[in-house]
């Protein structure tokens, strides 16, 4: 009973809150929040705690992958350094 009231008013105001908003970067954040939803639901029923700390960890990871396509060839490449394993 609780659960469809819950989800009920999250989908009425889920609208309310797109108009209102500014657009953000939200890269890797609504895919790390699905997952961590998920996973945190069934280690104890605390999918909110899990998707805010997917949300948090999936944009983290979105921002690294965007600064290592970014950044200059040579920079990943210094002397001394082992060279950077290419992806398969």
């Amino acid at each position: 009973m609780r659960f469809p009231m819950i989800a009920a008013v999250m989908l009425a105001a889920l609208p309310a809150l797109a108009i209102g908003s500014p657009s953000a970067e939200a890269k890797g954040c609504l895919k790390g929040a699905v997952v961590g939803g998920v996973a945190g639901h069934y280690a104890g029923h605390h999918g909110v705690m899990g998707a805010i700390g997917g949300c948090i960890v999936g944009h983290h990871m979105a921002n690294e992958k965007a600064k290592e396509q970014t950044a200059p060839q040579g920079a990943q490449n210094a002397p001394g350094a082992p060279p950077a394993p290419t992806p398969n």
